[in-house]
């Protein structure tokens, strides 16, 4: 019998073989190579679920659940089947360098006490790549309050000790969008982040199907996320009062983007809001 494999890389997908098939190979073409592959796919109507069967490596495993929409629940499934020490996550857009995981695995042991990493990415939209220069938050250590403000772990970028993940519940399983950010939020409040600033994870934006592109905005779903921790008393003392005031801030300026576009009562509903939580 093999040994279980020292890494579980969980890929949800929807409808994208024809971006998962790169995805997944470059998962196979990693220079480390304890690890299984768990598939995800979210009921896709296409040739997914078909074409998944001709993968012939046996690190590979597929999971089918009927269709969802909620990335979160879709990477739970992923990694309630993983036999891994640790967990790494990949959208099926997106692409690994060769060597990620191996420099993230040696990265985490050679780190003791780090529980969960990240790496640097590039973002490529229409085959042009887009710079990052212009990105100013911490990306390591004590990072909880950059992660207030937006999402700045890519998914794709993480591997952690599935211990972790269990520990603080998995993804939320209710939001279509920012349900990293939430996560990394209960993360980021209980630990220190580690990161290897090099670009080992390329970002494919900008094409049909992805939920970003799809609203347009997620701060939305961000203040949902956000509210809910906050209502149940989730952050240590430490951070809650930061808590607050980000949820705040975050309520009065999509109060203000609904005032512009004459959404008059969800205005009012989001200035209370504001108000409601203001330190």
């Amino acid at each position: 019998m093999s040994p279980d494999p020292l890494v579980s890389v969980i890929i949800p997908t929807y409808n994208r073989y024809h971006l998962l098939s790169d995805a997944a190979a470059s998962v196979l073409a990693q220079t480390f190579a304890a690890f299984e592959l768990i598939i995800v796919d979210d009921g896709s109507t296409d040739e997914t679920w078909e074409r998944l069967g001709e993968f012939s490596d046996k690190r590979i495993s597929r999971i089918r659940i009927e269709h969802t929409g909620l990335p979160g629940l879709v990477r739970n499934r992923g990694v309630a089947s993983a036999r891994g020490e640790y967990i790494a996550f990949l959208d099926s857009d997106d692409l690994w360098l060769p060597e990620k995981l191996m420099l993230q695995y040696d990265f985490m042991r050679e780190n003791p006490g780090c529980r969960i990493s990240h790496t640097r990415e590039r973002w490529i939209r229409g085959g042009k790549e887009i710079s990052q220069a212009g990105q100013r938050h911490r990306r390591s250590g004590i990072i909880f309050g950059d992660a207030l403000k937006k999402c700045i772990i890519g998914p794709s970028t993480v591997m952690m000790e599935k211990k972790l993940f269990e520990a603080v519940g998995g993804f939320r399983e209710d939001l279509e969008i920012a349900e990293d950010y939430e996560m990394w939020l209960r993360i980021t409040a209980c630990c220190e982040v580690g990161y290897i600033d090099k670009p080992l994870t390329v970002k494919q934006a900008g094409h049909e199907g992805q939920l970003s592109e799809k609203y347009g905005h997620i701060e939305y779903f961000r203040i949902q996320g956000l509210k809910s921790l906050v209502d149940a008393n989730w952050f240590p003392e430490a951070f809650s009062t930061a808590a607050r005031e980000e949820l705040s801030s975050k309520c009065a300026i999509y109060a203000a983007g609904c005032r512009k576009r004459d959404k008059v009562l969800e205005a009012e509903e989001f200035e209370k809001l504001a108000e409601t939580y203001r330190a």
